[in-house]
């Protein structure tokens, strides 16, 4: 059991953002350096459990987590079409938002909170935003953690044929098949090596669900990750401490995605965790929580040594 000092958020706040509005939390010392968490593809800031972001905080950062658009509390994209199913899979047709827009929207958060730079982690989709944040921002960016992710190379890490399904099952129609088909899903993709705590999960997805439950915010999520360009190119061209963290069970960004996400990122440190699959075990914590700190704390060293 992970033994976390108790500091807790400072309440749901919005950051008007690129045009629209952001749901946020932070967590710690206000004057400490800001750590930022980007979460995955349909899952709400609250995926960032409080007891991780309060780990992370203790050990001296300011950590902010928010709703990706579409989601949570963020704006939803009303206006924005729907894509259908075979062209949200595959990957065609022009999606109603892109990653880097994504990006963007993370930037204004900081903008918002009045940050220069900032570390950041994102895990899965997350991890593709801050990608795309450190190629697009890279004054913005102290130092990358990239989790479970890739570079949307589509011949690395295709997902396992259990896995899409799960992915692309239909949405539950009210709160109790919503839960139950997280449950399902996690089942298939979360982690084999690692104790999996059931109730927290469906407490967490009720909670989810009573925030804000909008399957068409997740389809043109998805419709942005299929559609994105490799980002390898560009990554070969980073210049900030880096970590790449993957789980060696994971069946949807199958592990050989994080591997080679790894390689592209200049001296990026590739950690394995045995066991993991895709989510973020609370046995895994320490190992992740370390890789982050350890990472942002290059940063700042490197950030103080040019000043």
């Amino acid at each position: 059991t992970t033994e976390i000092t108790d500091l807790r958020s400072t309440g749901e706040l919005i950051a008007p953002s690129n045009g629209i509005e952001i749901a946020y939390e932070a967590f710690g010392d206000e004057e400490a350096p800001v750590l930022l968490l980007v979460m995955g593809l349909g899952t709400q800031m609250i995926g960032w459990d409080d007891r991780f972001c309060s780990l992370l905080a203790s050990r001296g950062y300011r950590v902010v987590r928010f709703d990706n658009r579409d989601i949570g509390h963020s704006t939803k994209m009303v206006d924005a079409s729907v894509p259908g199913r075979l062209p949200m899979m595959l990957g065609f047709g022009r999606p109603a938002y892109r990653l880097g827009d994504m990006a963007d929207d993370t930037i204004g958060v900081l903008d918002h909170l009045g940050i220069d730079s900032a570390h950041i982690a994102g895990a899965s989709m997350g991890g593709m935003i801050a990608q795309e944040v450190a190629i697009r921002h890279p004054d913005r960016a102290r130092s990358l953690t990239s989790i479970m992710s890739m570079t949307s190379n589509r011949v690395y890490g295709t997902p396992t044929l259990a896995a899409l399904l799960a992915l692309i099952a239909p949405p539950g129609t009210d709160r109790e098949t919503s839960i139950e088909r997280t449950v399902k899903t996690f089942k298939v993709i979360g982690s084999p090596g690692f104790e999996r705590d059931l109730d927290h999960l469906r407490d967490v997805a009720g909670r989810s669900y009573d925030r804000s439950h909008y399957w068409y915010g997740v389809a043109r999520q998805l419709h942005a990750v299929t559609t994105a360009r490799d980002r390898a190119s560009n990554l070969r061209g980073l210049d900030l401490p880096a970590a790449v963290i993957h789980g060696t069970k994971d069946p949807l960004v199958r592990p050989i995605a994080g591997r080679a996400t790894a390689r592209a990122i200049p001296g990026a440190k590739l950690t394995m965790i045995e066991g993991m699959g895709h989510d973020l075990p609370e046995g895994a914590w320490p190992q992740i929580a370390d890789s982050i700190v350890e990472t942002a704390q290059a940063g700042d060293a490197g950030r103080t040594s040019r000043a």
